[in-house]
């Protein structure tokens, strides 16, 4: 989060007042995020559904009872809203799939994994790589499980010619995240198609946690 330094006088610009007086901006950005949420409550029993009908590999004590709702103004600076579903976190082990729509960015499908089962989930994502590649599934290179951005330096597609590659990057890591990115103007957005998309992305990677 960016703050100012407290010792420099704070001087609204011309624009800030313009924008600060726009009370349709404000009102748009409510009703854009009601729209937002609503989005996400309909994806979450379809995710359900999605899951409930696989034989999962999951820690002992994962429950599909378990998702959240969050809604928040500072993701580098701008907002974001998301549904984790399913949940599962602990200190060394993870295994989520995060619905993340980041204001300024895109929408973001992800599946979180660490720890637990993880050799199992790597040798699933290899062994069935013919039929998760060249689903504009990336996986993730960064550091963190906590990164949303894509392109050069954060995220490798996984096409059918880059096994081998996607075989060295798991290699001898304690986690992975696969994602699906979504421009916001991308026609499953404007379609009002998004929540089908959500649901594709999940069943595009149910094969990486399936038995």
């Amino acid at each position: 989060m960016a703050y100012l330094d407290a010792n420099v006088p704070v001087m609204i610009t011309t624009e800030e007042i313009a924008l600060l007086s726009d009370h349709t901006f404000f009102m748009a950005k409510a009703k854009i995020s009601a729209k937002i949420r609503s989005a996400l409550d309909e994806l979450l029993p379809n995710l359900q559904h999605e899951l409930r009908k696989k034989q999962l590999v999951t820690p002992n004590d994962f429950s599909l009872d378990a998702f959240q709702f969050v809604k928040g103004e500072h993701l580098e600076e701008c907002p974001y809203q998301y549904l984790d579903f399913p949940r599962y976190y602990t200190k060394n082990e993870k295994l989520a799939f995060r619905s993340l729509f980041w204001w300024g960015h895109h929408i973001v499908f992800s599946l979180l994994i660490e720890g637990g089962h993880l050799r199992q989930y790597k040798e699933n994502l290899i062994n069935r790589y013919a039929a998760i590649a060249d689903q504009q599934i990336c996986l993730g290179l960064s550091p963190s499980l906590w990164e949303w951005k894509q392109g050069a330096g954060y995220t490798l597609e996984l096409t059918r010619t880059r096994k081998s590659e996607v075989a060295a990057v798991l290699a001898h890591r304690p986690f992975f995240k696969l994602s699906i990115f979504v421009p916001w103007g991308h026609p499953s957005v404007t379609n009002n198609m998004i929540v089908d998309h959500g649901r594709q992305a999940l069943h595009a990677m149910l094969p990486v946690i399936t038995r």
